[in-house]
């Protein structure tokens, strides 16, 4: 089985210098080297990505928003965007990176029978709207995937799976009103929480109606209550949606140790969920899978994350977790399932 992996090194270089950002260098550094300590990335095949291209972009983005970011290359300094979100002069290139490594690993499984495909990319990508960077995110990695497997590939239905624990707001607003993109986000909600989105009425508009499904759920919900999400709603929903592809916006902040979320999955649940997801996609779509890396800022749980998702696409049967298993009980999270279902007829 051949499984595509992208990376690029220049991806480094994007920091904000003289001040700590949690959406560091040190997080993609933190991969590399535990899938070279345990040998995953020999395993892997290596793809060499290439900037995103023009073309690509504007799929996903619109002209302002790219002309900004070419803007800030020609700067000297920093510049920072909103209060949470920052850009250097290299920034642009790397996100172009970052982007066409995800367009790239797409079509490497998408021309490669039996293929999957891990990319690990900063900066990450989800909350890039069409019109503006926004929370880390500067260009929308798995957005660009998907609509280059549309318009290159010819594909009519592509399932997104964001299991950030931030609701994934701009892959949401980018294929809003899309039937050829099917969104499933779960993630931590709540009014104080960022960004504030991806309640239950928001179900997307127009020919979108009813492909945007979100799973809203409250603080401390762990390994349980999201085993019973993937059960209740991500399965028989990509079930009936019949994908041609599944993308997965991996995130690893809902980790019990992560510093900026209050949720307990642990490696072990991330583990379980990565691998329901390869099996539904063996179930449904020949197999084609694609992670790619989005948030997490514990370095620890972030790379044993990556690296069992290496494991798991390469169909090892074990996994890392050398933070074990958080105390404490789950929240009943089972009227939230009731209405998601009762909202998508599932």
């Amino acid at each position: 089985m051949t499984i595509f992996y992208a990376t690029h090194p220049r991806c480094t270089a994007h920091r904000l210098p003289g001040e700590y950002h949690p959406e560091r260098p040190e997080r993609l550094e933190a991969v590399w080297a535990l899938l070279q300590e345990t040998g995953l990335h020999a395993r892997l095949n290596a793809i060499n990505p290439l900037p995103a291209t023009r073309a690509q972009m504007e799929a996903v983005h619109s002209e302002d928003h790219l002309n900004t970011l070419a803007w800030i290359a020609g700067q000297e300094r920093p510049v920072k965007i909103g209060y949470d979100s920052y850009a250097v002069p290299e920034s642009y290139d790397i996100a172009r990176l970052a982007a066409g490594a995800v367009a790239q690993t797409v079509a490497a499984v998408l021309t490669t029978p039996g293929s999957r495909g891990l990319a690990a990319v900063r900066p990450p990508g989800h909350h890039a709207t069409p019109d503006t960077p926004m929370g880390f995110c500067l260009l929308n990695n798995i957005a660009l995937g998907a609509a280059h497997a549309r318009q290159q590939h010819g594909l009519q239905r592509v399932l997104i799976v964001d299991y950030d624990v931030h609701h994934g707001n701009g892959t949401q607003d980018i294929f809003y009103e899309e039937a050829g993109v099917l969104f499933i986000s779960v993630h931590q909600h709540g009014r104080m929480f960022y960004p504030g989105t991806g309640s239950l009425n928001e179900t997307g508009r127009g020919a979108g109606r009813g492909y945007t499904l979100n799973i809203p759920l409250p603080a401390s919900v762990g390994d349980a209550g999201y085993a019973a999400v993937f059960d209740r709603i991500i399965a028989p929903a990509a079930r009936r949606y019949a994908p041609e592809l599944i993308l997965v916006s991996a995130g690893f902040d809902g980790h019990f140790v992560d510093p900026l979320a209050s949720m307990r999955l642990s490696l072990a649940g991330y583990d379980r969920l990565a691998r329901q997801l390869i099996r539904l996609a063996e179930e449904l779509c020949g197999g084609r899978i694609v992670f790619v890396m989005e948030g997490g800022y514990d370095l620890t749980a972030l790379s044993h994350g990556m690296a069992n998702i290496a494991r798991a696409l390469l169909g090892e049967a074990d996994y890392s977790d050398p933070l074990g298993m958080p105390g404490g009980t789950e929240p009943d999270i089972s009227p939230v399932l009731a209405q998601v279902q009762q909202q998508h007829g599932l």
